[in-house]
């Protein structure tokens, strides 16, 4: 896939870029599902993305596929004019993008997936930046309520959340790791299809991030998060993992110059086989039966969704 990381890459490293000019690339693709939505904060503006690739027995064709929800979650591609080029966060974007030109080429050579996938990121090359520690942050010009209201669409039966994730010292290897499956509050066990599928694409040991309990609660409550990558199960009952770009030291996500395309493309292409295994049936987000079990036995968490107690 380095092929199609390296075009997304290139596409989106300018300062003229939005939101219609990659959609205009991935139509020409053969992609024809597209929607570009610009909406405006306090901050400057952004261009949602949503891509919907169907499959051969997905929902969009009347079948009964799965459908897998790829987020490209960022505060944005770049921060200018404070700095000049892509930042390390632009990482979610181009992993986006890239897997809808995959997808695209897959199609285009017989390859057609069995469920449909939705794919949505956005696109602001003028972000601003936050301070964060230990190292400084991507800021947006949207809130993150807005983000999820365009990012995640209620036909995704499982998310994947694919993040830059370099901005902490508590995963410190270079390439890519995986969340635990994160549902309606609840922290789960890590899938283990989702990591024989990382075994197999890195040809290495897997690696998970080490979430908490504040990682997976909006944004907003005043808490410490280690970043956006699990913002998407905040806003949705089906279970979401996050796939987290890293790297062995802190790097903040305004840093130009720091993006990897071998570790984006290796995160791309896991999440290109999680969608052949998913929209199969042969891969699980998590455990359908021991989730029933942990409601019953200690009750719903969905209150973790939420912004809590406000007095």
């Amino acid at each position: 896939m380095l092929k199609q990381v390296i075009e997304a890459y290139e596409l989106l490293d300018s300062a003229y870029v939005d939101g219609e000019k990659v959609a205009q690339i991935l139509k020409e693709r053969g992609l024809d599902r597209v929607e570009v939505r610009r909406i405006e904060g306090e901050k400057g503006y952004t261009d949602f993305i949503k891509i919907i690739v169907p499959g051969k027995n997905g929902k969009l064709s009347g079948g009964n596929a799965p459908t897998l929800g790829i987020i490209g979650r960022l505060g944005g591609i770049g921060a200018r004019p404070e700095m000049i080029g892509l930042v390390s966060d632009a990482d979610g974007a181009i992993t986006a993008i890239a897997v809808a030109l995959k997808l695209a080429d897959m199609i285009k050579n017989g390859d057609m997936l069995d469920g449909d996938v939705i794919i949505a990121t956005h696109i602001c090359p003028n972000a601003p930046t936050q301070p964060h520690d230990p190292v400084p942050f991507m800021g947006s010009p949207v809130d993150m309520a807005t983000m999820n209201k365009y990012e995640v669409d209620p036909m995704m039966d499982a998310i994947l959340s694919v993040d830059t994730t370099r901005g902490n010292r508590i995963i410190n290897v270079k390439g890519f790791a995986i969340t635990p499956t994160v549902k309606e509050g609840w922290i789960l066990k890590v899938s283990d299809d989702l990591l024989d599928i990382m075994q197999y694409v890195t040809g290495k040991m897997p690696a998970v991030v080490p979430i908490t309990m504040q990682d997976i609660t909006p944004y907003g409550n005043g808490v410490h998060h280690i970043n956006s990558i699990l913002q998407p199960a905040t806003a949705t009952n089906a279970p979401v993992v996050g796939v987290a770009i890293t790297a062995e030291v802190p790097v903040p996500g305004c840093a130009t110059g720091a993006s990897h395309e071998v570790d984006i493309e290796q995160a791309a292409r896991f999440c290109i086989e999680v969608a052949k295994g998913f929209g199969k049936g042969k891969v699980r987000f998590y455990d359908e039966e021991e989730f029933k079990h942990l409601v019953k036995l200690y009750g719903p968490m969905n209150h973790l969704q939420t912004l809590g107690r406000r007095k």
